[in-house]
């Protein structure tokens, strides 16, 4: 499985903001973007002329390394977006908050989408009692996650039990703490996705 393996935090450099792709590390004054926010390599800190392109390709890089996704699999789900009724944009971000490495993450039982894809792929993960090992399964209206009963005593998610109550969750699902247990009520749509990307600059881009 293709996966991207170099230092997270030079992502968030190149892209100017917090990704938030190191879970605790981000929010405290550690985070290398609070003293080097300018992209890394050696013109990092030179004046670059923006153009339309690429605040586009910016902005697809930007939502592409968020949610931790190569670029095949991300073409594939602008694909499939494009072909369901609505906006695309919204399509889009709506298919990216439903993979279940994501739902984990935004539940607070991992502390990023990285941890959760790692919980996902040892097997601590069941969806509807069945055990789902693969981090892209996109769960559906009504779908039960939670966490191996086994696994429950693990010390990541004795610490995400802790912290639960402190931890805000998406409007589209319910957190059983005491069960470690997520309900999805309904699929997410754009009012509901706190992400911070222009996803129509995506549809643009791919529609050239």
């Amino acid at each position: 499985m293709a996966r991207y393996t170099g230092p997270d935090c030079k992502l968030c450099r190149r892209e100017k903001t917090k990704l938030f792709l190191k879970g605790s590390k981000c929010l405290g004054a550690k985070c290398p973007i609070e003293s080097r926010p300018y992209p890394p390599g050696e013109h990092g800190r030179g004046r670059t002329k923006e153009s339309e392109y690429q605040l586009q390709l910016r902005e697809k890089q930007k939502t592409r390394r968020i949610y931790g996704v190569l670029e095949k699999q991300f073409r594939n789900y602008y694909e499939e977006a494009n072909r369901k009724s609505g906006k695309t944009g919204e399509n889009l971000l709506s298919l990216l908050e439903r993979r279940l490495d994501n739902v984990v993450y935004r539940a607070g039982f991992a502390k990023s989408r990285d941890a959760a894809r790692q919980a996902i792929r040892h097997n601590h993960i069941l969806v509807n009692g069945k055990r789902v090992n693969i981090p892209s399964f996109l769960v559906s209206e009504k779908d039960i996650i939670e966490v191996r009963g086994k696994s429950t005593d693990l010390t990541p998610f004795v610490v995400a039990r802790a912290e639960s109550e402190a931890h805000q969750v998406p409007a589209w699902i319910e957190i059983v703490s005491d069960k470690m247990r997520i309900l999805v009520h309904s699929l997410p749509v754009r009012q509901q996705i706190d992400t911070q990307v222009q996803e129509q600059l995506i549809v643009e881009l791919y529609s050239k």
